[in-house]
């Protein structure tokens, strides 16, 4: 699988609050290398405090004995992909994440057969504004040639910018093209919707944040009051999802479930094991929903999907989700400045079902080429005849979800 970076987000991990520790928060799908580590230095004190941390909080017991400074960075590799030192950079990235913030150009990117490849841009960011699209390659920041380089270099140079006006080479069908813009602070949206036909409403969710339970909740209610009625049933689209805070995904399935578990987590100290459970009230009052997922929904993602599926809440069509079922921790190093982001649980489905490195496996699985049939633009914009096959497609799906509700 590529592994892909977001300067969307940066990580997209998020938080509950700032406190002298901070577990079971972050839940998210980023793929990182930990090269981080190895550029980071450390003193005797710090890496007695690191070493003491994942010794007592990391999710598996390992053996941590003689670690020394020359070494540190073998320390790191024992952890997982998820587990890493955060600069003061890196710690602030989150909590705007968090939040719905983000400063920067407004690209997301992968690295592709070593080019660095944008997927996509933020509407109305300085990228989008500027003219770069899906599908460019990176080859230079104002006069640094990165068509060999990684994205955490990239990043830097990106950020060494601040707000300058700054000349980003793309290329583009064989062809350079350098497109000036400057950094910004963006508002991320998380959520978008759309009525669809017979008073079905459709809801795109982006990532969980600290805002998203509220946005849901809002623009269901500017649904149901565009329909003038209760909505018929509900298309919940978590594709391409990557996660965000553990809050968020509790709080959001809490709104369409009237009781039962939604998350379990699971881990080596006492406040990694905790049970989310729902408490009364059905923002829907019992409408069918269905849950698009794809193979890039993760996390967050996975616990919602997972709630309302063992909960037989919804039906979950698409493709197996990714299966990233741990759970990080901030714990602050030193002064608070930096942290060290430690996975420190594992979280399982209502059935009790671990999602690590399996995912949410459809309850109608659609082929690949049907689910790219269901493109979200398609959806969300409404303006061409032959949308009409493609929502009645969706429609049939929420037939089918109120059939097996019922049941």
């Amino acid at each position: 699988m590529i592994k892909t970076h977001t300067f969307v987000t940066q990580v997209q991990h998020a938080f509950n609050q700032w406190r002298v520790f901070c577990f079971g928060i972050l839940l998210a799908l980023t793929l990182q290398t930990q090269s981080a580590n190895a550029t980071a230095q450390f003193d005797s004190e710090q890496i007695n405090e690191i070493v003491y941390h994942i010794h007592t909080y990391y999710v598996e017991d390992i053996p941590l004995s003689n670690i020394q400074s020359s070494n540190i960075d073998t320390l790191f590799e024992q952890l997982d992909a998820y587990s890493k030192y955060l600069s003061e950079h890196e710690l602030d990235a989150i909590f705007s994440a968090a939040n719905g913030r983000y400063t920067g150009i407004g690209i997301e990117v992968e690295r592709v057969d070593n080019r660095i490849v944008i997927v996509n841009t933020l509407p109305g960011s300085p990228a989008a504004q500027a003219g770069i699209e899906g599908g460019d390659k990176l080859v230079a920041i104002g006069s640094d040639d990165v068509t060999s380089k990684d994205i955490e270099h990239v990043s830097k140079l990106l950020r060494a910018a601040e707000f300058a006006t700054i000349n980003i080479t793309v290329e583009r069908a064989k062809t350079n093209v350098t497109l000036a813009l400057r950094r910004q602070e963006i508002n991320l949206e998380s959520v978008n919707s759309k009525l669809l036909k017979s008073g079905n409403g459709y809801i795109e969710l982006n990532s969980f944040n600290n805002h998203s339970y509220h946005d849901i909740s809002r623009h269901i209610n500017k649904l149901i009051s565009k329909n003038g009625s209760p909505l018929a049933g509900l298309v919940l689209d978590l594709r391409d999802n990557p996660g965000g805070t553990l809050s968020s995904a509790v709080a959001i399935s809490d709104l369409f479930l009237q009781a039962g578990t939604i998350v379990t987590t699971k881990g080596r100290f006492f406040d990694a094991n905790q049970r989310f459970t729902a408490q009364s009230g059905d923002i829907l009052n019992g409408a069918p929903i269905v849950v698009l997922i794809n193979e890039q929904s993760a996390s967050a993602a996975e616990i919602l999907a997972g709630a309302l599926q063992d909960n037989e809440r919804a039906l979950i069509i698409g493709k197996q989700s990714y299966g990233k079922g741990s759970v990080q921790s901030l714990i602050p190093l030193g002064n608070g400045t930096t942290a060290l982001k430690l996975t420190t649980a594992r979280y399982f489905t209502p059935s009790g079902q671990s999602i690590e490195g399996v995912g949410i496996k459809p309850d109608v699985i659609i082929t690949p080429q049907n689910l790219s049939n269901l493109d979200k633009t398609v959806i969300m914009t409404d303006e061409q005849t032959t949308n009409l096959a493609i929502l009645a497609k969706l429609d049939s799906h929420i037939v089918t979800a109120k059939k097996l509700l019922k049941k």
